[in-house]
């Protein structure tokens, strides 16, 4: 009987043409995230921040790094908005660059695709005062072959406001696709001005607006017109601070899994998992998910994993980090377009990485706000650094697999000496340090260098042993200039290196026990030490000590 029916019902699903689909959700990287296909970390707290905002009237600039799911967001936020508000959402990137031209142009296109957005939304068709204030704005701006300025277009959108039978809220995403004409800055001029407007005579205007994009308006206004009176000047003076956190936590990962686990039941362990994802990416939404699915879709039914069960395990994470770390992608190809743009951030990020110098976050430093907006960055304990075990990696790979880097004699040791260093398919650290001190002593023994210097020569050396099977990352925890550890994963062993300046025997202790303790940490009992000790009476080589159950390899050079 139960046979009987269902043949019944796929007859009448075919009859009235209809398709029977089982929509799979993946993991997205690419433009918005939507629920019933994406996984998705949960960001209603977020949404009910910014709903929050709104709700006080507040006029505010979503500013981030590229793909940090400020599309998504906003798309979320309309939906909750719709209820008590008619959003008008509006992406800049739709209008292209002559849309710009000049402020007829722009004051035509914009009424538009804002007339095209209103008349989607039913209620607003349905209300009659609200139509006519439609057509007139239609028949005036659009259809007249006269020049339209800013000042006519802006009275029309006021009437709207006021005939509208629910406060108005605007949203403008990809507010960077006018970030090179001076219209757009005088479009926000005539916003600040009704703004206040509403604030000191009561002009009913917009209730909020949410302009986005990577640029924030001071960052516009400077491209556009870089002297000092109009940095000063801002026609966004009057927007809110937005502080919101829209990086992805431990939790939300965590939930993103469960939804998953739900669905494909690998026995990954989640909160391993989640800890890992934001261990790496600081919660950065691209890295995150991009990691996700390169598990869920590459690694997952490779030789070496063969199904989801094997492939979402640290061993299979570690395989999505290297392939992350060596594709090109949109986000990557943005951030190191910036360093060809900006040859000073280019520099700032090299005294970061090997340099070991500590940078106070200076709020008005141009270079370091700039390091911000793009996301190279974060600030913590009001100090500048990169703002995630990825980016970091690929930088230092971007510094040191440049032309020139390969053509130094360290990187071309490591070429050469790579084959006896992997025994059985196993890293040979210690071979590697002790190799390292007789390279390092035959070329620079001699020579004068800087302190931070050695720091570079050891990742030079170490690139092309591991490079195509392991990973390394500098543990942020404990870089400083007189102590950077290297962490390397190589084949699922996991190496921690860490790499000091002699500063005596005493400090020298200290080290070691820092070390033994930072080695319980990742439940390791052998670690290594490379000391480069600028004293002309030094003992350059390899020994061993052994500090309780732990074995410490310590080069010195």
């Amino acid at each position: 009987m139960l046979l009987y029916l269902k043949r019944r019902f796929i007859i009448y699903l075919r009859k009235v043409g209809k398709k029977v689909q089982i929509v799979k959700r993946k993991f997205n990287i690419t433009g918005l995230c939507v629920p019933q296909k994406h996984y998705m970390v949960d960001i209603n707290e977020r949404l009910a921040e910014i709903r929050k905002m709104v709700d006080e009237g507040d006029y505010f600039a979503i500013n981030r790094a590229r793909q940090y799911g400020k599309t998504t967001t906003l798309a979320a936020l309309a939906r909750v908005l719709a209820d008590d508000y008619i959003v008008v959402s509006l992406d800049f990137q739709a209008l292209g660059d002559f849309s710009f031209e000049n402020e007829n142009i722009f004051a035509v296109t914009f009424a538009e695709y804002f007339l095209s957005r209103m008349r989607r939304n039913q209620e607003c068709i349905m209300e009659e005062k609200l139509c006519r204030e439609l057509d007139s704005l239609e028949k005036e701006i659009i259809g007249n072959k006269k020049e339209i300025s800013l000042f006519r277009l802006f009275s029309h959108l006021i009437s709207i406001c006021a005939k509208a039978p629910k406060p108005m809220v605007l949203i403008i995403d990809e507010a960077d696709s006018a970030s090179n004409n001076q219209v757009f800055l005088d479009f926000l001029a005539q916003l600040r001005n009704y703004y206040l407007e509403r604030e000191s005579i009561g002009t009913q205007t917009f209730q909020s607006v949410i302009i986005a994009g990577l640029y924030d308006i001071k960052n516009l206004k400077k491209k556009i017109r870089p002297d000092e009176e109009h940095q000063i000047n801002s026609p966004w003076n009057i927007a809110a601070e937005f502080n919101i956190d829209m990086s992805f936590s431990v939790n939300g990962i965590a939930g993103m899994l469960a939804d998953y686990e739900s669905d494909y039941h690998t026995g990954m362990d989640i909160e391993v998992m989640s800890a890992l994802l934001y261990d790496y990416t600081s919660g950065y939404p691209f890295l995150v998910s991009r990691l996700c699915k390169l598990m869920d879709e590459d690694i997952a039914g490779s030789e070496e994993f063969t199904d989801k069960s094997a492939a979402w395990t640290k061993e299979g994470f570690q395989k999505a980090v290297k392939v992350l770390l060596n594709e090109r992608n949109t986000l990557f190809e943005s951030l190191l377009n910036k360093l060809n743009d900006y040859p000073i951030l280019k520099q700032v990020l090299y005294t970061l990485l090997f340099q070991g110098k500590g940078i106070a976050y200076n709020p008005d430093d141009d270079v370091i706000r700039m390091a911000l907006m793009f996301g190279f960055v974060k600030v913590e304990e009001n100090a500048v650094v990169v703002a995630n075990r990825i980016f970091e990696t690929r930088l230092y790979n971007y510094f040191l697999l440049t032309f020139e880097a390969q053509k130094s004699e360290m990187f071309l040791a490591g070429v050469q000496g790579k084959n006896q260093f992997i025994q059985n398919g196993h890293l040979n650290m210690e071979l590697v340090l002790e190799k390292f001190v007789t390279h390092f002593d035959e070329l620079y023994g001699d020579q004068t260098f800087y302190e931070e210097d050695g720091r570079r020569y050891f990742l030079l050396y170490l690139k092309p042993i591991i490079n195509g099977t392991g990973n390394y990352y500098i543990e942020s925890r404990t870089r400083n200039m007189e102590r950077t550890d290297v962490i390397v994963d190589y084949q699922g062993e996991q190496f921690v290196i860490e790499m000091k300046v002699w500063r005596g025997d005493a400090y020298n202790t200290r080290g070691e026990q820092q070390l033994s303790d930072y080695l319980d940490y990742y439940h390791l009992k052998k670690g290594y030490m490379l000391s480069f000790n600028f004293n002309k009476k030094k003992q350059i080589g390899i020994q061993r000590i052994i500090l309780e159950d732990k074995v410490l390899v310590e080069a010195i050079v």
